[in-house]
């Protein structure tokens, strides 16, 4: 049975560039009237003419820095105000950091739980009821192939992924019944800002970088397929990692990835 878009009004984390973007796009086309937030308004209001133009989609924008701790109220908030009913919700903001753990700086990792943790927590928390009160209601959480194993160099960026996707599948399992389609979504390497806000090549290095056009249509594909999932991995090669990662022992598979990300195998 298909998704009917045409009915939704979804708010999107991270709008501003790549995945969230993506998202907002496709969802536009396909009839979605969309919330758009990131830190960065003159994208968004860029984006939302865009989208309004090509699609003739009702848009709104909020800008807001999700690593608040006031950011959700605020934005259920500035939704409210608007008179806005939200019946879907993805959380796909989030960054990461590269390097050994005791190099870096504890003020940008507690900001990037904040973002890649906490906020999806809040705002999951702030507009479930929402979800739950319309007829068909739509939860995406942006996970990563980062969640499947341990992250050497990334472990803290790893480590909240994995708290993400075991996060959403507890809710799937929740929420079973109750009309509200949840699951995760991870993404391998992907041609967007991530490594330049990361601050080196080195996060994704070796990898293919698949187009944020590519995930984008996998998380469309699962949404409208018999029954969904609590998660779904982008990429044929990702989908075949992750699964041979579980054959492997906890110990090997952070020897594994700890060689797979030693920036000096590659000098």
């Amino acid at each position: 049975m298909t998704f009917n878009l045409i009915t939704q009004t979804i708010l999107i984390t991270g709008a501003s560039s790549g995945i969230g973007r993506q998202l907002a796009v496709d969802l536009a086309a396909r009839g979605a009237s969309l919330v758009l937030v990131a830190r960065r308004r003159d994208r968004l209001e860029q984006l939302a003419a865009d989208l309004r133009r090509d699609h003739h989609a009702s848009v709104e924008v909020i800008a807001a820095d999700l690593s608040s701790p006031t950011a959700s109220p605020d934005l259920r908030a500035a939704v409210e105000e608007r008179g806005i009913r939200i019946t879907g919700l993805v959380n796909n903001a989030g960054f990461g950091t590269f390097g050994p753990f005791a190099d870096e700086d504890p003020e940008r990792l507690e900001a990037e739980l904040a973002l890649d943790v906490m906020a999806p927590v809040r705002l999951t928390s702030a507009f479930l009821p929402d979800l739950l009160a319309a007829e068909r209601g739509l939860l995406i959480n942006v996970a990563s192939m980062a969640a499947y194993s341990p992250s050497p160099r990334m472990a803290v960026y790893g480590a909240a992924k994995a708290f993400v996707l075991s996060f959403t599948e507890s809710l799937w399992a929740e929420l079973r019944g109750t009309g509200v389609t949840v699951f995760a979504l991870s993404p391998g390497a992907t041609s967007t800002e991530f490594n330049s806000v990361v601050g080196t090549d080195d996060a994704t290095a070796g990898a293919s970088p698949r187009s944020a056009e590519d995930v984008v249509a996998t998380a469309l594909a699962h949404l409208n397929s018999r029954d969904p999932g609590p998660s779904v991995i982008d990429g044929g090669v990702n989908r075949f990692a992750a699964g041979a990662m579980r054959l492997l022992s906890r110990r090997r598979t952070v020897a594994l990835m700890h060689r797979v990300t030693d920036p000096a195998r590659r000098r």
